[in-house]
């Protein structure tokens, strides 16, 4: 039992309207990668970001070891860097967002035009668009993965910019004072497929830069 609190533990971060079962497959490859790993759930559309980021600190903090990395995906990322800002944890780790639209999101405030679409979003994406994430030093390595393949929901809202994931905006995705930042030739959705976005997200974890 003591030997496996010496391994690294990563938290694994879904996105919007989506559960932890998507990130089942990350999680997999990280495991063989040398991870133990753990898959947080919240309520995306319910719940406003700084809600949700307490509840992965103190999920994070009900993890054993001396190491906590995060890992999250789209609007999942953007809990990690909310919760780095307002409430970080204890222990060290490295991050790895996926497609997250830290500077804000286009496609979001086109499809927040409408009410209908409003709700769909809900609490969390409400408090992006808003500009509501805090801007200290996040204190932490912290890696980006992009993807500009730009084939997605984005597709419905012209105007994004380019290069994209068919979602995010590569520069939507920027984080400054990040340690690292490569882009794939994947979509928004399929990074949480990919074998590449997996290995790039090992790299970062074991060595603090991607390995081109």
């Amino acid at each position: 039992m003591q030997l496996r609190k010496n391994i690294p533990a990563v938290v694994l971060v879904h996105g919007l309207w989506l559960s932890g079962w998507c990130m089942a497959l990350i999680a997999w490859r990280l495991r063989r990668c040398g991870f133990r790993t753990y898959v947080f759930s919240y309520r995306s559309v319910r719940r406003g970001l700084r809600e949700n980021a307490e509840a992965l600190r103190a999920f994070s903090d009900s993890i054993e070891g001396r190491t906590v990395h995060f890992v999250g995906h789209s609007l999942g990322g953007v809990v990690i860097q909310t919760m780095l800002a307002c409430c970080p944890p204890l222990r060290s780790g490295r991050v790895v967002t996926l497609g997250s639209p830290h500077a804000g999101s286009y496609s979001a405030r086109a499809f927040a035009r409408v009410s209908w679409g409003r709700r769909m979003l809900g609490a969390s994406i409400a408090d992006l668009l808003r500009g509501e994430l805090p801007t200290r030093d996040l204190a932490r390595e912290i890696g980006l993965i992009k993807g500009h393949l730009p084939i997605g929901l984005g597709r419905l809202f012209p105007g994004l910019e380019k290069p994209n994931d068919g979602v995010v905006a590569a520069s939507e995705s920027s984080l400054p004072g990040a340690a690292d930042e490569i882009s794939l030739w994947v979509t928004h959705t399929v990074m949480l497929l990919s074998a590449r976005v997996s290995v790039c997200a090992c790299q970062f974890l074991r060595f603090g830069l991607f390995v081109r």
